[in-house]
């Protein structure tokens, strides 16, 4: 069940989350034991260390500049790009300049 976002309500997702100076900021849309759909926003410098996934994890960029670290392997990512951190391979998120990101992680 979908959660923190209108239903029946024609929207922009990079505007369903706000940058905070400073921080890394997630907004949680559906969370069970298949799937997971959250929002994030990355003020510029910030990041999610590196860590490894039980899923695969689906990223698109919805704003900003944001840096994807797979195996150590370095990805850069724009508005309108994804890329998928493939589950049990560590990975780290990078705000290069504020980012926002729509994550979907299916376990």
């Amino acid at each position: 069940m979908m959660k923190n976002i209108a239903f029946a309500e024609v929207l922009k997702l990079k505007d369903q989350i706000q940058y905070q100076t400073g921080q890394v900021v997630s907004r949680t849309l559906v969370q069970n034991n298949a799937v997971s759909v959250t929002l994030f926003s990355f003020d510029k410098d910030e990041e999610i260390s590196t860590h490894e996934s039980g899923g695969d994890a689906f990223v698109t960029c919805l704003d900003g500049v944001g840096r994807i670290t797979i195996d150590g392997v370095e990805y850069e990512v724009h508005e309108g790009e994804s890329i998928v951190m493939p589950a049990k391979h560590p990975h780290a998120v990078y705000g290069k300049e504020q980012f926002k990101m729509l994550l979907v992680v299916i376990f």
